[in-house]
């Protein structure tokens, strides 16, 4: 995962304090531990961000930004669901390869984890330019398959919040085990899950098996 290059004692706080979350979880997100890492005092967090509050809400947020960026280094494709679920599979490698620090972006790391948004309240702003950037993605993608007429959910959002919920559950139950350490459970659950959820939006069975496969090729070739 891509890090910061700046070598300011703040930067170099986060940095720490994501290191730490990656090994060791959110746990070990404490004032001392992370100021320990740059060889500084435990006030060398109050001093650069206000407290531990505050540091965990930027981990979140340079969360956000490398999410984003990955979901942002998707290639275009002429087929538009060819596209989205390869944006799917960014974001599933996101969370497998960061699973600590995508927990603590959702909300999953009890008393570490930043207040969530409600999205369907029409608060996407306030998720911070990050988290809808990030957010932002998901509906360009969605958006460009109903404009091709693949899927005719009406409301992109809505469409958007309904792929990203499989989407986050799917991850959840991968990064638990569930689905074993091979990434089986994609074509054995996330791949029928896609076409369901694709078929119920509006588009038929075999254009989107054919758009899924093109992707997987694509992957297996990689």
């Amino acid at each position: 995962m891509a890090r910061m290059n700046s070598e300011s004692p703040r930067d170099r706080l986060l940095a720490a304090a994501l290191r730490l979350l990656a090994d060791e979880g959110p746990d070990a997100l404490q004032a001392r531990r992370v100021a320990a890492e740059i060889g500084a005092s435990t006030m060398a967090v109050y001093t650069h961000f206000g407290g531990m509050g505050q540091l965990v809400e930027a981990v979140a947020v340079q969360g956000f930004v490398e999410f984003g960026a990955g979901l942002a280094a998707v290639p275009p494709h002429d087929d538009s669901l060819v596209h989205l679920f390869s944006i799917a599979l960014a974001y599933r490698d996101f969370a497998l390869n960061n699973a600590n620090l995508y927990r603590l972006m959702f909300g999953l790391s009890p008393g570490k984890s930043p207040a969530a948004v409600d999205f369907t309240a029409g608060q996407m702003g306030a998720a911070g330019p990050e988290g809808a950037a990030a957010f932002g993605h998901l509906l360009d993608g969605v958006t460009r398959v109903m404009a091709s007429g693949r899927i005719h959910q009406g409301d992109p959002m809505s469409a958007a919040l309904q792929l990203w919920s499989a989407m986050h559950g799917y991850v959840l139950l991968e990064i638990a085990g569930f689905f074993g350490p091979d990434g089986d459970g994609i074509e054995l659950v996330l791949v029928p899950l896609a076409r369901n959820i694709l078929i119920g939006m509006g588009d038929t069975a075999p254009p989107s098996l054919e758009s899924i496969r093109a992707v997987l090729a694509t992957v297996r070739a990689t």
